[in-house]
């Protein structure tokens, strides 16, 4: 019956958007999309044609070219994610520029492709959404499984789900408690599905008993994740607030018993249309976990954290340029270092496990563009920037090993392209060059920084840029000298200082040799094309 279930389920509805329609159909007639599971129910040419077949049609995956007139496919993903929060987006972008792939990732983009899009790739990015959407797919059943389906839409559909609450379910007051395992992946990770099954069975009873400890109060939990168990406890009567303290002190005491968990509590209410809410409101404070390190989790804790807590924003553009420098360098050393520095400012700065989660997207997003535009090839299922799960990997070390392990990997696929190696050394040679050319520098000093011989240096750098190193310099200078004196009103020997000669007959030497004029004239002649315009 299971696989009958599974060959019964309903094609994934998608949308392409793409303001060039031959784009649009060759992405629509080029995959088999019904091989996948998927029916594309339309196309649509700009943001705003797209938002109005989402109202008509509601797809599960929209898949849009982020550079188009209008409402280009930025702004498409924002209005999407609030009008249609379940609807997953995959963004085809040429921009390489990080900052686009960190605006996407924000505003809930799934994956973000650069141009030219390699259909095995498309493939495997949209078929790891399917196995997503599957996984969170909802319960059925009658009577009590009629309570269990309706506190599973309200906790994961919040309002919009519209349907009353079981008249069983009726009582004084409510409570929901959100609660997870403690060390999941450490201490269950390697569970087979029987394992698991029976592990969730004593997690059930030990939520139960924790809920039901006394007469006059009922529980009702549903599995909203593979970690996060979702208790409804109603009260027949009302409890004092002295004992509702007496209630979660017993209650912390059962989740220390095996499997131990610890769970976050909502506030009171009495209106069951406030599940939803609270429900949202018990997982939140599950994220104090991490920092609190007690069993039971309530608007206290919140309010004492709020004061505590004001994480720093992480560098993003350092941080990929320190873990790519490790992977261009082929040190192994270096590159668990940056991780290591990477999760000690993580702790130092009290981030929760979500934020994290959501770093490491960002930061392997960049790092996969920069290896893609170095042409290296293989990326596919090496790393996937959004498989991890917090509230699976929900230890500071187990995300720590996470990340360590999709380094890992990446440090291998460039070992394995290992002509490519002197490419890595050349960029980051470039970038060193950029940022101090402007003093003395002599490609012994580049080659030192990098830890490899200068005469190495010196063959890799010219068989790469089909320059010496010397004139690659004199040109960085050159170009910076002739902004300086376009733009500025900085005399000569001035500017010839700013890049770097300290003899300004030297300077115009120079100048005079690569441009075919004296730096005077240059500017004169600079002045007299402004005039003209």
């Amino acid at each position: 019956m299971g696989n009958q279930i599974e060959t019964e389920r309903p094609l994934v509805k998608m949308i392409i958007v793409d303001d060039e329609p031959v784009i649009c159909q060759g992405l629509r007639y080029t995959i088999d999309w019904a091989e996948l599971g998927i029916e594309v129910i339309g196309e649509a040419y700009d943001g705003e044609e797209a938002l109005r077949l989402m109202e008509r049609e509601r797809a599960d995956i929209v898949l849009t070219d982020i550079r188009m007139d209008g409402m280009d496919g930025l702004e498409l993903a924002s209005q999407l994610n609030q009008r249609f929060p379940d609807v997953r987006i995959i963004i085809i972008s040429g921009y390489e520029d990080f900052q686009y792939a960190r605006q996407a990732m924000r505003i809930g983009v799934h994956d973000y492709l650069l141009k030219p899009v390699e259909i095995d790739e498309l493939v495997k990015t949209v078929a790891r959404l399917i196995e997503d959407m599957r996984a969170n797919e909802g319960h059925n059943g009658e009577g009590l499984q009629e309570i269990k389906l309706w506190l599973t839409n309200v906790a994961r559909n919040g309002i919009a789900y519209g349907r009353e609450a079981p008249s069983s379910l009726r009582g004084s007051q409510y409570r929901v408690a959100a609660s997870r395992l403690e060390r999941f992946q450490e201490r269950y990770g390697e569970l087979a599905r029987e394992q698991l099954d029976d592990l969730r069975e004593q997690w059930l009873t030990g939520v139960r008993q924790a809920a039901e400890q006394r007469p006059g109060l009922r529980s009702f939990s549903i599995f909203d994740q593979e970690n996060l168990l979702i208790t409804l406890i109603v009260a027949d009567e009302p409890l004092q607030a002295a004992e509702w303290e007496r209630f979660w002190k017993q209650a912390a005491l059962q989740s220390r018993q095996s499997p131990a968990f610890y769970m976050g509590v909502s506030r009171l209410y009495t209106d069951l249309n406030e599940t939803s809410s609270r429900c949202a409101e018990a997982a939140n404070l599950t994220n104090y976990h991490v920092v609190e390190q007690e069993a039971v989790l309530d608007c206290h804790t919140e309010l004492k954290w709020s004061e505590i807590r004001r994480p720093a924003e992480l560098d993003l553009a350092q941080t990929v340029q320190t873990l790519s420098a490790a992977l261009f360098k082929q040190n192994q050393e270096e590159m668990r270092a940056a991780v290591a520095g990477l999760f000690a400012f993580f702790k130092e700065q009290f981030y929760f496990l979500h934020e994290i989660a959501s770093a490491r997207e960002e930061v392997l997003t960049l790092l996969r563009q920069r290896l893609r535009k170095s042409g290296m090839t293989g990326l596919d299922g090496v790393i996937t920037a959004n498989a991890v799960d917090p509230s699976v990997l929900n230890t500071y070390d187990s995300l720590e090993q996470a990340v360590q392990e999709d380094m890992r990997k990446l440090y291998e696929l460039v070992e394995q392209n290992g002509g490519d190696r002197s490419y890595w050394i050349i960029e980051k040679s470039k970038r060193y060059i950029e940022e101090h050319f402007t003093h003395e520098l002599k490609a012994s000093e580049v080659a030192a920084w990098l830890k490899i011989t200068p005469s190495y240096f010196s063959y890799i750098f010219k068989q790469s840029t089909g320059k010496g190193f010397t004139e690659y310099v004199n040109e960085l200078k050159m170009e910076r000298a002739k902004l300086l004196l376009a733009t500025t009103h900085d005399k000569v020997f001035e500017i010839a200082d700013q890049v770097g000669y300290k003899e300004y007959k030297y300077f115009v030497s120079v100048f005079k040799s690569y441009m075919g004029m004296t730096p005077k004239q240059y500017r004169s002649m600079q002045a007299g094309n402004t005039e003209t315009r």
